[in-house]
């Protein structure tokens, strides 16, 4: 397996993570697309759907892009692939403009299981262009910051590009996916039949440690609520 590369350093010189690092690998697809108002939808269009832009009602092509994650606060993963996004964004902003594609950019901090199965969200961070992954295959290697967060063990995700594996997306990963998606050309890979009907464990035990600690945090602050209230001498 090819090594890792942390875009977390900078761009000039970014340095190869440690060979033993594991990943895992899945797939994201089997969900089926939500016609909900938060903005997200699974991984993989309806079959047979050959849509490729989303035209709204004043007759602009649209792309609507999705960053779904877990935490911005401290997760280095969040963080670089919101940062790649912005950036590949800016890149191809006026290009689009100019052949009359509308670019909308949607945040979304995924913040439960039912939410997460909503989304059909399976893997931290994910990118979609008008509702299709960015990368069909799922592959993670355990996050610690994350984990810390958490209190558990948890794995994000991990990227593939041009035979080289990225805890961070490539700006031009996500450029080259923005242009396929409006443009045409070269397909990316599709989806194994493989079907997911449920959130992952790795993001059910993210989700329950998280709200272990909520739930701590709150009866802590019910308890000394008391004794702040008090005068100085008791």
């Amino acid at each position: 397996m090819s090594d890792f590369k942390d875009l977390h350093a900078p761009r000039d010189r970014q340095e190869a993570l440690p060979p033993a690092l594991s990943s895992k690998t899945a797939s994201c697809c089997g969900q089926q697309e939500s016609d909900t108002d938060v903005g997200g939808t699974a991984c993989c269009p309806p079959q047979g759907d050959t849509k490729r832009l989303i035209a709204p009602p004043h007759g602009k092509l649209r792309l609507d892009i999705e960053l779904l994650y877990l935490d911005l606060s401290v997760c280095g993963r969040c963080q670089g692939a919101d940062a790649s996004l912005d950036e590949a964004v800016g890149e191809v902003a006026r290009v689009l403009e100019a052949t009359g594609v509308e670019v909308v950019v949607h945040r979304i901090h995924v913040q439960s299981e039912a939410q997460a199965r909503e989304l059909g969200f399976v893997s931290s961070p994910t990118i979609r262009l008008n509702g299709r992954d960015i990368q069909w295959e799922v592959k993670e290697s355990r996050c610690e910051p994350c984990g810390q967060l958490a209190g558990e063990e948890v794995d994000c995700r991990i990227w593939e590009y041009q035979g080289n594996l990225y805890t961070v997306p490539p700006k031009a990963m996500i450029i080259e996916a923005i242009l396929r998606e409006v443009y045409g050309g070269t397909e990316a890979p599709k989806p194994s039949p493989e079907t997911k009907s449920d959130v992952p464990d790795n993001l059910k035990r993210f989700w329950a440690a998280a709200h272990r600690g909520a739930s701590s945090e709150q009866r802590d602050g019910t308890h000394l609520a008391p004794s702040a209230s008090r005068g100085c001498c008791g």
